[in-house]
């Protein structure tokens, strides 16, 4: 057994005499998107493998159930299903949660958890590793390939060995970029078509047709392209009623979307089937399939006859495009409705977009032009003629408002607006009407007593709103922030760990839960939390730094400096691994080597303390006491009075002969809060019997 394979050819039969030839018994399955859209393939694994991992180790399961459901559902008729938030629960028009660019790659390192946990099991009882090779991969849609990019990075090819399978054409930049360490075979294609009976050219399109237009033989194409159009059509009608009679919401997605936008009734069964798929997408936060289905809706969608519809396929593709990165393109797809439309509603929700895009997105934030729209945005929802509608909108814009306050700085006004949309709809609303939305508003609430120092009311509305949604589990997080800053470790690591129970392995929450455990003195368990948050993203430089500094404070140098080197590599010039490496050599006492490394700190700012500091010491050690104070005064310049600094720079005064300017400093200290009064009043003496010789 080998290492991970790339197979590179331009026919799948080729590739798979190849994956044949270099595999054992691989699992082989199909990721082409067109199939089941994102997750084709990786679904297939799952159905394979779940069954078996659910009778043998349910705890496995259970510990991954969330994501590993998340984005197939279908699945739950093998492991049950997953437990329901209000998110899940609530009608589509209610669902206003907006997803982060990090949602689905959370789900897809928990499916990448589970997989690399199911292989070492595996290997622990058979001795034999578990091979998956997954075909078509470009062909495959942005989710799967950014899932084969964290299962190559950290699956062991010894208990679990991934082949890839694509044409030669270039793959997403990180699938790419992990695939360059591993070997890559050439498919050779066959000298010939094999032969087989007399087709004509629309039974030839027949097979593509039937294959959900993913077949790569080149008579089927041709068929495909030379066959009479409405009879190509009727075949498309075919195949979308054929598959819609056990489809999952994958198939609905993808092959039926695409049958139906390419069938007998484009405009009507095709654009309704992009709808129903753009929604499901929009739900889950597969965000590059929803402006995919958006885009491909509103070719279908006559902005004059079918107005809402062409709205809503271009608002969700302009919304999803943000998490993707593609700003520009959201705001041209806002500002071509504004142009396109004088309907008030239309102009009413993409002033709201707008306004967002300026007051969160975009850089630089602009949040006076952002509070300009979303002032049109309130102006139009409070002279909606429908009272429902004007009610309804007019609490959704002035909580935009308030965001876009909040981002001002005038957090009490924030507060005010959200306090009266809460007031308003909790008068007007039954208990179960827009309950999503109103758990929003209580968030949000929280969020701003939060930062206005009300921190039991801010802990109180965090416990309602964990009681109204207990499996949401951002909830837990922020109350477990606000035990932190009350002092209440317990409290919060509680919440920390039901959280991790209970959520995706999302890294911030891992990252926090170690700072927690590292304050309480858990120097084990916080080092896990890191460790598992680098193993995910090892980029991430935060828990990176975290770490490092963990293992300098236990002691374990070796580990600080391959931390330091590791986050270096990645972070050329990190001016926090420079300092950090520079400490691991100055505890080592290789001092010429650390000397050099602050120096490289301070070269990219000139004034970050620890650099200053640590220098000092350096400097000091190498009997250039002058140097230290230098280098201590600029770090008094940047913090402020600072007994330990003050100490150390009359030491270095007292080193450098200058008694009054030690003493001074020694003076200094003492009169500040938490100053070592034994060790300054010791350095005191030793000015004293240094001033009598």
């Amino acid at each position: 057994m080998t290492g991970h394979l790339r197979i590179v050819g331009d026919r799948r039969a080729d590739r798979l005499r190849v994956v044949a030839a270099h595999t054992e018994k691989a699992l082989v399955v199909r990721c082409h998107q067109r199939l089941r859209g994102p997750y084709t393939g990786v679904d297939t694994v799952l159905r394979a493998v779940l069954p078996e991992a659910y009778r043998r180790w349910p705890d496995l399961v259970e510990n991954h159930r969330v994501a590993l459901l998340y984005g197939m559902p279908e699945l739950a008729q093998l492991i049950g299903p997953p437990p329901p938030t209000l998110a899940d629960e609530a009608p589509h028009e209610e669902r206003t949660r907006f997803f982060g660019a990090g949602w689905i790659r959370c789900m897809s390192q928990g499916i990448v958890s589970f997989l690399v946990e199911y292989a070492q099991r595996i290997r622990a009882e058979t001795a034999s590793a578990f091979e998956v090779a997954f075909e078509e991969v470009h062909a495959a849609e942005a989710t799967t390939r950014e899932l084969l990019a964290l299962l190559l990075r950290r699956a062991d090819p010894s208990l679990l060995r991934v082949v890839v399978s694509a044409g030669a054409d270039a793959l997403s930049d990180e699938l790419e970029a992990e695939l360059a360490a591993f070997t890559a075979l050439l498919a050779p294609p066959t000298c010939e078509e094999q032969p087989t009976a007399h087709q004509t050219p629309l039974q030839w399109a027949a097979v593509y047709v039937d294959s959900d237009c993913t077949d790569d033989d080149p008579r089927a194409i041709r068929g495909y392209r030379q066959s009479d159009p409405q009879a190509v059509a009727h075949l498309h009608d075919e195949r979308a009623e054929s598959l819609e009679r056990t489809a999952t919401w994958g198939v609905r997605m993808s092959a039926i979307a695409y049958h139906r936008e390419h069938g007998s009734d484009p405009t009507g069964s095709g654009r309704a089937a992009l709808l129903a798929a753009q929604r499901h997408a929009v739900a889950t936060g597969f965000s590059t399939a929803v402006v995919d289905l958006g885009l491909r809706g509103r070719g279908l969608a006559d902005p004059r006859l079918r107005e809402h519809d062409y709205w809503e396929f271009t608002r969700e593709a302009a919304a999803a495009c943000i998490p993707i990165g593609r700003l520009e393109q959201s705001m041209e797809l806002y500002q071509e409705l504004l142009r396109r439309f004088t309907n008030p509603k239309i102009h009413m929700m993409t002033s709201y977009s707008i306004a967002m895009l300026h007051t969160r997105f975009l850089q630089p934030r602009d949040h006076d032009l952002a509070l300009q729209w979303q002032h049109n945005a309130v102006a139009i929802a409070g002279i909606l003629p429908d009272p429902a509608e004007r009610r309804t909108f007019s609490v959704f814009h002035d909580n935009g408002l308030a965001l876009v306050e909040m981002h001002r700085g005038n957090r009490h006004r924030a507060l005010e607006l959200v306090e009266s949309c809460i007031t308003r709809l909790d008068a007007e609303l039954d208990d179960d009407q827009w309950v999503l939305h109103r758990s929003q508003l209580l968030y949000n609430r929280a969020r701003l007593l939060a930062a206005l120092g009300r921190l039991e009311e801010a802990h109180a509305d965090y416990t309602r709103l964990i009681d109204l949604d207990p499996y949401y589990t951002d909830y837990l997080s922020e109350r477990a922030r606000i035990s932190r800053d009350r002092g209440d470790f317990d409290a919060a690591l509680a919440d920390y760990d039901r959280a991790v129970r209970l959520a995706p392995p999302f890294p911030e929450l891992y990252y926090n839960r170690g700072t927690a455990r590292a304050r309480i003195g858990d120097h084990q368990g916080a080092l896990e939390d890191f460790s598992h948050v680098l193993e995910m993203e090892p980029r991430d430089l935060d828990t990176r730094i975290a770490r490092a500094e963990l293992r300098l404070e236990t002691g374990d140098l070796d580990g600080a400096e391959a931390d330091a080197d590791t986050g270096l590599a990645l972070h050329p010039g990190e001016v926090q691994l420079l300092c950090l490496k520079g400490t691991v050599l100055l505890q080592r006492e290789e001092l010429d080597k650390a000397l050099t490394a602050f120096d490289g700190a301070l070269e990219k700012d000139p004034h970050y303390p620890a650099a200053l500091i640590n220098r000092a010491v350096t400097h000091f050690q190498q009997s250039r006491p002058g140097r230290a104070v230098a280098d201590l005064s600029v770090a008094l310049d940047v913090v402020g009075d600072d007994p330990d600094i003050l100490l150390n720079r009359g030491i270095a005064h007292l080193a450098d002969g200058a008694t009054d300017l030690a003493l001074a400093d020694f003076d200094h200290a003492l009169a500040l809060p938490d100053a070592d009064i034994d060790e300054l009043q010791r350095q005191r003496r030793l000015c004293n019997a240094s001033s009598t010789h």
